[in-house]
């Protein structure tokens, strides 16, 4: 579980180097012209009649109030060793605790210990418990606990988490250390992140948007179930007649949605753009930023353009490690409905609701063409750069007669040498 990276703006002063900031031109009318006018109309926080806290009030009182030892003992001093994460904004650690009561087996958890500097750190602190504590759905990971000690030693802000053993997404798609995900297991994957997404945006009284989804984000159970994580960035969606909620821009490079970034009017529907790019991360196996890989390929969403999803070049687009075991045509609908996720006007957007049963319709067709006997997996005709094999008998005709022109040339090349050594010899006895 990864903390974020934040946009900054670098003219701005040092002493408020910890919270995040706005991205955009502070000469915008928007800003200089009423800034104030425009928080209140946009605001779901300022003009709600009931905030996410005040229609789940009492909800989240199942969550365990651990002290600082407990915690301490847990991970055996914090020790370095027990270290599986490592952000912005603090560590996380694996850890065994014991039940409440002192009776039975320890649980395996993980306790992420937020920095004890900085004032957005322990605004992620509030957010997490505050959303994590209320919210249900199997793909969510779940808050077991915190701990909150205000001490002479500074502050103390800890987490306690469900243990997620197969790490993250992003580690099996882009880590040569873990084995290859499969296809139909990518499948899986993408769809339990997107029904995670679908419960926050439409499934609760009060909407909440996710604003930071990114492969790191998806971790992965025991079976490989998807789990959203990290809800420090999240915010409540707008309501009544809102259409969108202004705030400080924050997120992560290569999956904040443009809109957003330029405005900084946040909606479900930015959440939808950083779905559209992990929806190519797993299409290509590649990260949304590369800078190792030549300029023209940096960007994966400039990249993919040239393999356009009804292009005969789109095998080139897919991730080589899966070594063309795939369904091509659930790989063009994937990249078709990954482009919807990426328009650029976000009510052009489709909602997760409506992903989640295009990707249901996908998992299917991939289903039918992998039982079938058709050309299911990447064909030629998709890569022209790979040759299609010759029959056998075809080619044991064609391996005897480059044997029998080879035997020529031999031949051909044996008499030229017996020429030139008669040459030479008669040259040296006249």
């Amino acid at each position: 579980m990864k903390c974020f990276f934040y946009f900054k703006d670098r003219h701005r002063n040092r002493e408020r180097k910890s919270a995040p900031v706005v991205l955009q031109d502070q000469s915008k009318s928007d800003i200089s012209g009423g800034g104030a006018e425009r928080v209140t109309k946009s605001s779901c926080s300022t003009s709600s009649a009931r905030s996410f806290s005040d229609v789940y009030e009492g909800k989240g009182q199942n969550l365990r109030v651990f002290t600082f030892s407990e915690l301490k003992q847990a991970t055996n001093n914090f020790n370095r060793l027990l270290k599986i994460g490592e952000g912005g904004f603090g560590c996380v650690y694996k850890g065994n605790i014991k039940p409440a009561d002192g009776k039975g087996e320890s649980t395996t958890v993980a306790i992420k210990k937020l920095n004890r500097d900085g004032y957005q750190g322990h605004k992620q602190w509030v957010a997490e418990v505050q959303f994590l504590g209320v919210v249900d759905h199997p793909n969510l990971v779940k808050l077991i606990g915190y701990c909150a000690v205000d001490g002479e030693r500074g502050i103390q802000r800890l987490l306690v988490y469900e243990f997620m053993s197969n790490r993250s997404l992003e580690d099996h798609l882009f880590n040569t250390a873990f084995p290859v995900l499969s296809w139909q297991r990518r499948l899986q994957m993408v769809l339990g992140a997107a029904q995670g997404l679908a419960y926050l945006h439409e499934e609760l009284e009060v909407q909440v948007i996710y604003r930071d989804f990114k492969s790191s984000n998806v971790l992965l159970d025991d079976d490989f179930k998807p789990k959203l994580s990290d809800f420090g960035l999240a915010r409540e969606g707008p309501t009544g007649m809102h259409t969108h909620v202004s705030t400080a821009v924050v997120g992560t490079w290569g999956y904040a949605a443009p809109d957003y970034i330029e405005t900084g009017h946040l909606t479900a529907k930015s959440d939808v753009w950083s779905f559209g790019v992990v929806l190519y991360e797993i299409l290509t196996g590649r990260r949304s930023l590369e800078r190792n890989r030549p300029k023209s390929e940096h960007k994966l969403l400039d990249w993919i353009k040239r393999y356009p999803a009804d292009g005969r070049k789109f095998g080139m687009l897919m991730d080589p490690r899966l070594e063309n075991q795939y369904s091509i045509s659930a790989a063009r609908k994937m990249a078709k409905l990954a482009d919807t996720c990426l328009l650029k006007s976000a009510k052009d957007r489709p909602k997760m609701s409506q992903v989640v049963e295009t990707l249901k319709q996908i998992i299917q067709i991939s289903g039918e063409n992998s039982s079938s006997t058709d050309t299911s997996f990447q064909s030629v005709d998709d890569d022209p750069v790979v040759e299609e094999k010759p029959k056998q008998t075809g080619a044991t005709e064609s391996a005897k007669r480059r044997m029998a022109h080879l035997a020529k040339l031999g031949e051909h090349v044996g008499g030229i040498s017996r020429r030139r050594f008669l040459i030479m010899q008669k040259g040296k006895t006249t």
